[in-house]
């Protein structure tokens, strides 16, 4: 996305990423879309995670890359890297290419994790990005995971800094013929 304002990386995990984590499997395999410098990746693999990321930036790659293994592409002009594979969990923060979010939800495994959070239409108000091309529409977010099962999910205003967006929790299920559903704890360990 090239339309981002460059406080809203950060190099600390997002809020919303570090509270819903629990959801993935222990040692569940991470894919950070957008990875940029690791931040996320770092989370995770401090937390026992194999993570890979994939940025167009070699630069973020390069520094991405002290937190597992980075693949350095465009996945807005070339192949998605990653077809065919599957991953635990698969991590989206402050990103959205809409020709590409298919893939980014057949990543997720059966049993894993997509956790997603970018802009939304109102931000141009605030701030960028604010080209429509990378701001989610009301409900976008939820039409493009309805095969999976959605934990939570919110679509508003935060007030620092200040910027609207949507996000998601959402699981593919995995067995869909298992005696006890599963639970999905609504509040971390």
């Amino acid at each position: 996305m090239k339309d981002v304002a460059p406080s809203h990386g950060g190099t600390e995990p997002s809020e919303w990423i570090v509270r819903w984590s629990h959801l993935l499997a222990p040692g569940a395999a991470v894919l950070d879309v957008a990875c940029g410098h690791g931040r996320h990746m770092r989370w995770f693999a401090a937390r026992g995670h194999a993570a890979t990321g994939v940025d167009r930036s070699v630069e973020a790659a390069e520094a991405a890359g002290a937190f597992g293994h980075v693949l350095t592409a465009d996945i807005e002009s070339g192949p998605w890297p990653f077809a065919g594979q599957a991953f635990g969990a698969v991590v989206v923060t402050n990103y959205l290419w809409r020709p590409r979010m298919a893939d980014i939800v057949a990543a997720v495994a059966p049993g894993g994790v997509l956790l997603y959070e970018t802009f939304a239409a109102g931000n141009e108000t605030v701030g960028k990005p604010s080209r429509p091309d990378f701001l989610l529409q009301p409900g976008e977010l939820l039409a493009a995971c309805k095969e999976l099962r959605v934990v939570a999910y919110e679509d508003g205003f935060v007030a620092e800094p200040a910027r609207f967006v949507q996000r998601i929790a959402a699981i593919r299920v995995g067995d869909a013929n298992a005696v006890q559903p599963p639970r999905h704890l609504l509040q971390g360990d």
